[in-house]
């Protein structure tokens, strides 16, 4: 953490401001030390402060991030800035952003943060897993960003402060997905936006298999569940491609059935780039503690009890995307 970036923080339950405490100072990067707001610490560790438990519900991200640091990053991907790509195509925002303030809830391991950083607008994001230390590892040099290890349900931020809220991939996988974005709704200013993304309840969801191996595969320990993951697709990928070649033409929906994702078809790069992909999706689809889908009229209803206006929500990459504004 910058020491010019304390100022940027909020005690998640009072608001009040942070006093630092360095204790360890490479060049202008705290790499140890303590924030003081309201009779309470929070430490600084590695560089980041931490403002929620070590252990929590996104365990298995802390890991997955940790193994797959670098997959989904546009600057090491072979098929292209698809990061980029997708969060302009959702966000319809402009890529010149300086002199905005954006809030990037759940960031991981920091794909959309990449791009993020490049508009020129100041970015505060956060993870509650320790994959925000793979993020700070990716990003970290970038001046414009700042990073924290925080909830959801109270960021350690100022309300009605940011100009935009991202949030992408993450909802979902919340306890409560209503009580997540409404927690977010309060720190976007009069007259910004916020933009989420949710898996969508309809009915190619009983086609996924995900959901039929799930209450086994999301009890397991991460290690464990990436041991069974390099397993369970190192026979339904040949088996799926082998189908692929008898029918002639890549048909993905078995895989997805036999709850592996599969991108043959979708990118043209090499296999051991389109396996890596598979590994880690799978993973991601059979560890998180909580898989909640949503249907459109459902997410439409949130944005409509936070008072939010110009509201879109619309079939989208991850399922469903939806963005508002609120109002002045």
């Amino acid at each position: 953490m910058r020491q010019s970036d304390a100022g940027k923080f909020r005690h998640p339950k009072t608001g009040d401001p942070f006093a630092l405490r360095a204790d360890a100072i490479d060049g202008d990067q705290v790499v140890t030390g303590v924030l003081t707001a309201s009779g309470q610490e929070f430490k600084i560790v590695k560089g980041i402060p931490r403002f929620c438990p070590e252990e929590n519900y996104a365990e298995s991200f802390g890991y997955q991030w940790q193994v797959f640091s670098t997959t989904q990053l546009d600057s090491k991907s072979p098929w292209g800035p698809q990061s980029e790509r997708r969060l302009y195509e959702e966000t319809n925002w402009p890529r010149d952003l300086c002199g905005q303030r954006i809030l990037e809830p759940g960031s991981g391991m920091g794909r959309f943060t990449e791009v993020l950083a490049k508009t020129g607008a100041d970015i505060c994001t956060f993870d509650y897993s320790v994959a925000v230390d793979a993020n700070f590892r990716n990003n970290g040099h970038n001046a414009n960003v700042c990073f924290a290890q925080g909830d959801i349900y109270s960021p350690p931020f100022e309300h009605a402060s940011f100009d935009k809220v991202l949030c992408l991939g993450v909802i979902q996988h919340c306890p409560s997905p209503k009580d997540a974005f409404m927690s977010l709704t309060r720190f976007v200013k009069p007259g910004g936006e916020i933009v989420i993304d949710h898996y969508r309840l309809y009915w190619k969801s009983l086609f996924f298999g995900k959901y039929y191996l799930r209450p086994f595969t999301r009890r397991l320990p991460p290690k464990a569940l990436h041991k069974f993951v390099r397993f369970h697709v190192g026979w339904v990928y040949p088996l799926t491609g082998l189908i692929h070649k008898v029918v002639g033409r890549p048909i993905r929906g078995f895989s997805w059935l036999l709850g592996m994702a599969d991108y043959r078809g979708v990118y043209e790069v090499d296999e051991a780039t389109l396996y890596e992909h598979s590994l880690l999706d799978t993973f991601d689809m059979l560890a998180p503690a909580y898989d909640r889908p949503k249907t459109l009229s459902q997410i439409r209803s949130w944005f409509e009890d936070a008072g939010f206006v110009d509201v879109v929500v619309r079939p989208g990459w991850n399922g469903i995307e939806a963005r508002g504004k609120k109002p002045r």
